[in-house]
């Protein structure tokens, strides 16, 4: 059943009193803002990978309180041990039994603070509840529940002391993003905010609600002439002479899931090429590994998504059914 334009109007108001209520927050950075919720009501998981000091952490807070949900922080640094991620079975003498300690990864939404400064082995330990949404522990398989969002941060200038994540958990990242430098005024309204003791975010919706809109969200229509499109698009990707490796099938179901939540979030009951271009970069770019040659040239992956959008020819009509 395809969404109605009733309830594609409730979602657009919905979604952009959720923005308004981050970016009480996080000022000027309202595209950033807009695609960490899309993501979060499509059920993918979030990489900010920026420098210190932009926000990254404050976003991730921020997006807790306006859902009213659990929430943790997990700090990653070289001794964190998988167990201090996903909890840890210990015996309890005076029951004679053993018992099970959740980790901090049984939360709605969970920051992974510095995800590259921990061990692979520590960081596989994420993989599983990323894509399964449930955690095993001494063979038994525990759901973290829904809504689930894990939001990691690194830095990517800083690489000392740090461990490159690998191919295989960057795909289980719905999107990677930067929240960047604020532009003039927003920078002097945050200062004046560092004088001034900043309003408190409200909770304004309930897990139950972020549920219902993922959920929604399944059921707007995506004309086969789209899902065409994404798949030549990702066919560009895996046939450009820079990447040694393309985009893999999970990031074009990534993708094609992703887009129906940007065009709920506008109102409307199916996507158009145009929610494809705005949500390429973003879903594709970190999937894609670089041949060395075109790294040494300067080639990044968002250079060679960009290309590939110039390259593939958008189709003409706008989805709808």
């Amino acid at each position: 059943m395809t969404i109605s334009s009733e309830q594609a109007s409730w979602y657009a108001e919905t979604f952009a009193a959720l923005a308004d209520n981050v970016e009480r927050a996080i000022l000027g950075k309202r595209h950033v803002v807009e695609l960490v919720l899309a993501t979060a009501l499509t059920g993918g998981h979030v990489l900010l990978e920026d420098v210190p000091g932009t926000g990254k952490t404050a976003l991730a807070r921020t997006l807790a309180r306006t859902v009213e949900c659990t929430s943790s922080r997990i700090q990653f640094t070289p001794d964190l041990l998988p167990g201090d991620v996903t909890g840890v079975t210990i015996y309890d003498q005076k029951k004679g039994e053993f018992e099970f300690h959740a980790g901090p990864v049984f939360a709605n939404i969970v920051l992974a603070d510095e995800i590259n400064r921990a061990s692979p082995k520590t960081q596989s330990a994420l993989l599983e509840v990323m894509e399964e949404g449930h955690v095993t522990v001494d063979g038994v398989s525990r759901d973290v529940g829904r809504p689930f969002l894990v939001i990691a941060t690194q830095n990517p200038v800083e690489q000392a002391g740090t461990y490159r994540l690998p191919e295989a958990q960057l795909d289980r990242f719905m999107i990677r993003t930067s929240i960047g430098y604020p532009d003039e005024a927003s920078t002097l309204r945050i200062l004046q905010g560092a004088i001034e003791p900043a309003p408190e975010v409200p909770a304004i919706v309930t897990p139950d609600t972020l549920v219902q809109l993922m959920e929604l969200s399944r059921t707007v229509y995506v004309n086969p002439i789209i899902a065409d499109y994404i798949m030549r698009i990702v066919d560009a990707t895996r046939r450009a002479s820079e990447a040694r490796l393309g985009v893999s099938v999970r990031g074009a179901i990534a993708l094609t899931r992703l887009v129906t939540t940007w065009a709920a979030a506008r109102g409307r009951t199916y996507v158009t090429p145009d929610d494809v271009r705005d949500l390429a970069v973003p879903a594709l770019a970190h999937r894609l590994i670089l041949e060395p040659e075109a790294e040494f040239d300067g080639v990044t992956q968002v250079d060679v998504v960009g290309q590939v959008l110039l390259d593939v020819v958008a189709p003409t009509e706008n989805g709808q059914a």
